[in-house]
């Protein structure tokens, strides 16, 4: 069996949790439980284009927002 992650030809959502983080997830697969549908059922190219669009500030939401706070 194959590793549907690695098939560039295959269908696929992009998935966000609660923190802002997006993930690629294989079409055929249930959505885990925390994550919701942002994009798709799309390509690969497409999907990731979209998370390179989106997906600009790698940190957590909590944590920028920590970080965006002054100090006390």
């Amino acid at each position: 069996m194959s590793n549907p992650f690695d098939d560039t030809d295959g269908t696929y959502l992009v998935l966000c949790n609660e923190e802002g983080q997006h993930s690629l997830w294989p079409a055929d697969l249930d959505v885990p439980k925390g994550w919701s549908t942002v994009h798709g059922p799309a390509g690969h190219a497409s999907c990731v284009e979209y998370v390179e669009e989106q997906w600009v500030d790698m940190r957590p939401r909590s944590l920028a927002a920590a970080m965006d706070q002054p100090a006390r």
